[in-house]
């Protein structure tokens, strides 16, 4: 048997939602739990995002007397998801479900944390089990000093969290930043006084505290490295720190929530080969989950699904990390493929399903390198955006002809005027004859029914950014069963190894069911791990 440099219950690797949910869970069932987390600082993506959780049946929807159940929600994920998916899927489709409602409200018990519903629909209202209402939530701000002697090292995001995702989605300082700020300038100043936080922030800020109240011991700069198996069970991991192996053993289980695999070049090439832009996670989500399941005997799956956004850039030396965003949904903006042709309905829920697209014969990209194409409009329109352009020379092409930013793209100059004279001819029409996106909505934009969804791109200088991937976080890896449990190739259990979060073959791929589809099922998966373990033991 393995010496044990240090023991415990339940060992979790990774300090994301996932993994803090799970650790939450067992410690507040009792069991003695060790969080290690490579990187010195708390939160990985988690702490990033705008921390959107989509959660059906809640008991928020409930109390606002919005109808909803379990096997509604079932049905319209089955009605949403790709072909092929329900054969390998239904079973953990089912338990997110059951589980979900739980979770969240565990969560509110356990923790400071309190959660509010959005006032958005599920994107695809015309399938059948989809609620206008209800499925979607964003925590409230919280104080970092919650998170105590860790609240200095919590992971920063890119843009500060002073919004929660309601004021974000009700102010859209994206459009109009200085307008936003002045209407909650009070509130702004008390948070930025009091160290109030909203979104990402705040959810992992709320989970650790939940964490540390139960008696979790946090480790940080300790990367997992390998599996400790003996007699096919693992009884805990090899972790590194400081230069030194240790061996930490977990009486009753292991979860693996590291995040993605994305930092990992040779890896990202197998899986999304062609054109990426940016990423959107730190840079430590390089697989470590996917290693050390795969010399445990673990079956990888789904490791060409990722959530797949338009991205905007840092500055030059932090390339290729940078910013999600939904800046193409602009009405004067079309994307056009390495012909020069839309190819895409901009405002598509799921638009990263097709950016990814791949050709059936060579697995290559279908439509990369891609481009958004519109004009001087455009950065009017949008200062956030102007403010990147500006601070990475480069990033964007401009012209003052269609023929001449043709010539900078390297795109079919015919074809991409015949492009844009289309577009531009449907915009004087009202009707989108290609994709009918004057009848779309989008959750990430706000854009509402009667919001004009077609201007034609007509000012000089004309403009192109890329618009390939960006990669926020893999979603493939270790195969497990509904209770978290990894699987081996034959379909057997990984004895004492569970995983969870967009560190596992996710059942919820590159689609989405709704915005939040992400942190919502990856917290439910860390709660799902712990239960599994908790009354495995009991």
């Amino acid at each position: 048997m393995a010496e044990a440099d240090e023991a415990c219950d339940v060992l979790v690797a990774g300090s994301g939602s996932a993994g803090l949910a799970a650790a939450l869970r067992t410690s507040a069932a009792g069991l003695s739990t060790i969080i290690v987390e490579r990187a010195g600082l708390i939160g990985g993506t988690t702490a990033i995002s705008g921390a959107a959780i989509w959660i059906p049946a809640n008991h928020h929807a409930a109390v606002a007397g919005l109808a909803d159940d379990r096997e509604r929600a079932l049905t319209y994920i089955r009605a949403v998801a790709p072909e092929g998916w329900r054969e390998t899927e239904d079973a953990l489709w089912r338990s997110f479900v059951d589980e979900a409602p739980n979770m969240l409200a565990f969560l509110e018990k356990e923790t400071p944390l309190r959660f509010s519903l959005i006032k958005e629909a599920d994107p695809y209202l015309e399938k059948t089990g989809a609620v206008r209402m209800g499925r979607m939530l964003s925590p409230r701000i919280l104080r970092r000093k919650l998170a105590g002697p860790y609240a200095r090292i919590l992971q920063p995001p890119s843009l500060p969290h002073v919004f929660t995702f309601q004021e974000m989605l009700e102010l859209d300082p994206f459009h109009h930043p200085v307008e936003a700020a002045f209407k909650r300038l009070p509130q702004l100043f008390w948070r930025w006084l009091t160290g109030g936080r909203g979104m990402g922030t705040a959810l992992v800020t709320g989970l650790l505290r939940g964490c540390l109240d139960h008696g979790c011991r946090v480790a940080l700069e300790t990367r997992a490295i390998a599996p400790i198996v003996e007699t096919g069970r693992v009884r805990g991991l090899v972790v590194e720190a400081e230069g030194r192996k240790r061996n930490i053993l977990a009486r009753k289980g292991v979860v693996l929530a590291t995040g993605g695999f994305e930092w990992d070049a040779e890896w990202r090439e197998k899986h999304f080969p062609g054109h990426c832009d940016f990423l959107g996670s730190p840079s430590r989500n390089d697989g470590d989950t996917h290693r050390i399941a795969v010399e445990a005997g673990a079956e990888l799956a789904h490791m060409d699904q990722a959530n797949i956004t338009g991205g905007l850039p840092l500055d030059g030396s932090r390339r290729p990390f940078g910013i999600s965003s939904f800046f193409h949904q602009e009405p004067n903006a079309i994307v056009v493929n390495r012909h020069g042709r839309r190819f895409v309905n901009e405002y598509r829920f799921n638009l990263g399903e097709v950016i990814d697209e791949r050709e059936p014969s060579t697995g290559q990209p279908a439509h990369l390198p891609a481009w958004l194409v519109s004009d001087q409009a455009f950065l009017e329109n949008l200062p956030v955006v102007r403010h990147f352009a500006a601070r990475n020379p480069g990033w964007t092409r401009k012209a003052q002809t269609i023929a001449a930013l043709a010539e900078a793209t390297r795109l079919p100059a015919d074809e991409l005027a015949r492009t844009i004279e289309r577009f531009n001819a449907s915009c004087a029409s009202g009707v989108d004859e290609q994709f009918h996106r004057e009848n779309m909505a989008s959750v990430a934009t706000k854009a509402r029914p009667g919001k004009s969804r077609l201007s034609p791109i007509q000012k000089a200088p004309f403009i192109a950014i890329p618009f390939n991937r960006t990669i926020v976080s893999t979603k493939g890896g270790p195969r497990t069963d509904a209770g978290g449990r990894v699987l081996r190739p034959a379909g057997s259990l990984v004895e004492g190894l569970y995983c969870a979060g967009a560190a596992m073959a996710n059942p919820f791929g590159t689609w989405a069911v709704g915005a939040g589809t992400t942190l919502g099922p990856n917290m439910t998966w860390g709660y799902i791990c712990a239960n599994s373990i908790i009354f495995a033991n009991d």
